[in-house]
């Protein structure tokens, strides 16, 4: 007998950031549990899926959740119970059949990914396995190399960094035990690096790295790299920059910021080719304004020595997708599945890159949970090498010690080789 849906139930409870969020439970009539919850991002794209919020001054600021909760409840829970809870694409369809708008405005793109989500645990359950064991259909064989958030951009007391976060990756670590410790201590190394360079110590930054010491680029990333030699780790940890360009770009008179003063966007592929000749990124993220289609595919040309990836440019839209690679204009894109709002459609997009080469690389978001299903997909679709943030707060050590818990508990499971994505 099918496992069917036998209740759906939605809550609020808060981010890790203190944001009211979505939580839903799905139970199937063998009691299997499922449950799913919508995190947010601090640079969210203006084409992601809606996240439906009260508007409510008088509670979390106008950021509770209740109509998004109620939407679960009320009109999603009837439409679901008695479905079989193993075929997501019925499940997932009926949602967005029920909502009837493309970003998902009407129930709460965070009302319908919550309920995506619960379901499809809820199927790993009654198989009795993790979900990324149902998603592999079996045992793993690479967990994915991580990549640690160490320096954050922004707009600090007496210093803007357009560049939103300055990554690490340790590429050449052989086991995921050796690419967390290395992660971790270069990060601890890169305090004492910047305390001795700023006179104090660095102020922990939004995203929880440090706070941006200076406007220039290569200024933070020489720092970086003086932690890296420190550790002993030089050769083995490369870069990557997430610019999240869309944050600084100025639409009336189409220019970005870098160091300070305003330049169009043929200065700043120059300017970042130069980047990629002089230090060693695996890749770099959303270089360009989100609507920058023109741009994209001139700076994919000229930039040859890293990955070029789209997350606010993709938003880890199928349609999108297609669109730059028709253009030649990225390398791949980040696999953000709130950012569509369903299961379904997030795999439909990662299923695309994968039959055209592209890469696809999971990420949490800034407003994180603790058990986020993008580490099941990581994981389960035996991914190259993940963004997991920085190594503080819960949450995001959650992700580091599922990669270790994953590998331990599938024999013979390996750090993944990602030498062949390296351009430099």
């Amino acid at each position: 007998m099918n496992p069917v849906i036998k209740s759906v139930h939605a809550r609020q409870l808060v981010d890790c950031k203190c944001r009211p969020m979505v939580e839903v439970d799905i139970v199937t009539t063998d009691g299997c549990l499922g449950r799913g919850c919508a995190p947010t991002g601090s640079s969210v794209g203006m084409f992601e899926s809606f996240v439906l919020r009260d508007d409510d001054a008088n509670e979390y600021h106008g950021l509770s959740v209740h109509k998004a909760v109620n939407n679960v409840n009320d009109i999603i829970a009837p439409a679901l119970i008695g479905k079989d809870v193993r075929d997501q694409k019925q499940i997932d369809e009926i949602m967005i059949e029920l909502d009837g708008t493309p970003e998902k405005k009407n129930l709460g793109g965070n009302a319908i990914y919550s309920a995506s989500i619960a379901a499809f645990r809820a199927a790993a359950a009654c198989e009795g396995v993790p979900l990324y064991n149902y998603i592999a259909k079996g045992p793993v064989k690479t967990v994915p190399v991580p990549s640690f958030n160490v320096i954050n951009g922004g707009h600090y007391a007496n210093l803007t960094q357009p560049f939103n976060e300055y990554i690490i990756m340790p590429y050449g670590a052989g086991t995921i035990e050796k690419a967390v410790e290395m992660g971790i201590h270069t990060f601890q190394e890169l305090e004492r690096v910047l305390t001795k360079y700023l006179g104090h110590k660095p102020e922990v930054a939004p995203s929880y790295g440090y706070a941006a010491p200076s406007e220039d680029p290569e200024v933070i990333l020489d720092l970086m790299s003086e932690a890296i030699d420190r550790c002993g780790y030089t050769g083995k940890i490369a870069f990557a920059l997430d610019c999240a360009s869309s944050e600084m770009y100025d639409r009336h008179n189409n220019t970005y910021l870098l160091k300070g003063n305003r330049v169009n966007s043929r200065q700043l592929i120059e300017y970042t080719q130069q980047l990629t000749e002089k230090y060693s990124f695996v890749f770099i993220e959303d270089l360009l304004d989100e609507e920058d289609w023109d741009s994209y595919p001139r700076a994919h040309q000229a930039i040859t020595r890293t990955n070029l990836l789209g997350d606010d440019f993709i938003v880890t839209n199928i349609d999108r997708l297609k669109r730059a690679y028709s253009l030649n204009a990225l390398d791949g894109f980040i696999l953000k599945p709130n950012q569509v709002g369903t299961i379904t459609e997030a795999l439909q997009t990662y299923d695309f890159a994968v039959e055209h080469g592209l890469i696809a690389t999971p990420s949490g978001r800034s407003g994180g949970v603790v058990g986020d299903v993008v580490m099941d997909l990581a994981v389960g679709l035996q991914i190259g090498f993940i963004k997991n943030g920085a190594p503080r707060s819960g949450e995001r050590i959650d992700k580091l010690n599922f990669l270790m818990r994953a590998a331990d508990l599938n024999e013979g499971c390996q750090l993944a080789d990602i030498t062949p994505l390296l351009k430099f």
